[in-house]
């Protein structure tokens, strides 16, 4: 076998061993799983999440979903925990600890810590009879039957599970919670992803000119117009409201249907009933309006009539696209 073969061998390996554990997983959520949802969801507090090596770093990321989606939650290390971070948790907070064994050091010093002080302890585990397992209000089972490392020794699958358990209990969280994608882009402001949810087109396209001519300008000067606003494009309006549109392509065909342009005007060559779109409008809306009718340019309006010109290149530069 050549080496891009055996590469390929193990790769396709490691997925199947860990797909077939995350697939047995659905099997170990239980009636305990359901009571430890429904605590955090009814518990004043936030929570506090908590492990040891590999365990923390999953420990974060769950931290960083459950932030994302409405349920406040803390990251804490379990070394750090024992030297003073025990103060992250607060009086309401439940506490979440994970742990493959269930019987690290750490753990077994952690564990006594938390029972001493009124907070619910929640264990994600593989291993249910351990300390860990045994001292906590409720287990939610990451059991797997062995990693997708040949020695068996490098967490590899039982953090896919912890991973994965997590995102099952947060996904919980959110859907009790009726948590909309209006919540979301309240904690994703920034990026691609957040302006879809909620930049709209007045934000957009109040940065651009704003070409407009009335059906009685005459050709050259809307030639101007669309030429110095650099859109592509200008609204045809009578007393604010739009009555057309002339685009680039609308100036090409006309010097090819007409040889004397002179005495044309704009109402001669533009084209009615053009696409637009309301200024209050979400742009990724508008983004699909562009892509359903072939079109780079629309044209907006507002409760007054005429606002402006969107672009394609306009959505393209706030990442839309």
């Amino acid at each position: 076998m050549s080496n891009n073969e055996a590469i390929k061998a193990v790769a396709k390996k490691v997925i199947e061993t860990e797909s077939t554990a995350i697939n047995h997983l659905k099997s170990l959520i239980d009636d305990e799983f359901s009571s430890a949802v429904t605590h955090i969801f009814e518990s004043p507090g936030r929570v506090v999440i908590t492990g040891i090596g590999k365990s923390a770093i999953i420990a974060t990321k769950i931290v960083a979903t459950l932030n994302s989606t409405g349920t406040p939650a803390v990251f804490m290390h379990a070394a750090d925990a024992i030297h003073g971070d025990l103060g992250t948790i607060q009086k309401d907070d439940t506490v979440i600890c994970i742990s493959k064994s269930g019987n690290t050091p750490e753990i077994k010093v952690l564990v006594p810590l938390l029972k001493n002080g009124a907070n619910t302890l929640i264990a994600i585990t593989a291993n249910k009879d351990s300390l860990l397992g045994q001292q906590a209000d409720y287990v939610l089972n990451a059991y797997v039957e062995k990693e997708a490392c040949p020695n068996n020794l490098a967490p590899t699958t039982s953090t896919t599970a912890q991973l994965v358990i997590g995102d099952a209990l947060a996904i919980c969280l959110l859907d009790l919670r009726g948590f909309t994608s209006k919540d979301f882009a309240k904690y994703h402001p920034g990026g691609a992803l957040g302006k879809k949810l909620y930049l709209r087109v007045r934000d957009v396209v109040t940065a651009n000119m704003q070409p407009e001519v009335s059906p009685d300008t005459d050709v050259k000067k809307v030639i101007v117009e669309i030429s110095e606003k650099m859109l592509g494009a200008t609204a045809v309006t009578e007393q604010g409201k739009i009555v057309g549109v002339i685009t680039d392509g609308d100036i090409r065909r006309m010097l090819n249907r007409y040889d004397n342009i002179g005495k044309l005007v704009a109402r001669d060559i533009m084209s009615v009933n053009p696409k637009s779109i309301e200024a209050d409008a979400l742009a990724v809306d508008a983004m699909e309006m562009m892509e359903k009718n072939s079109i780079s340019q629309l044209l907006v309006e507002d409760d007054k009539g005429y606002a402006g010109v969107l672009h394609l290149h306009n959505l393209i530069k706030e990442g839309i696209l």
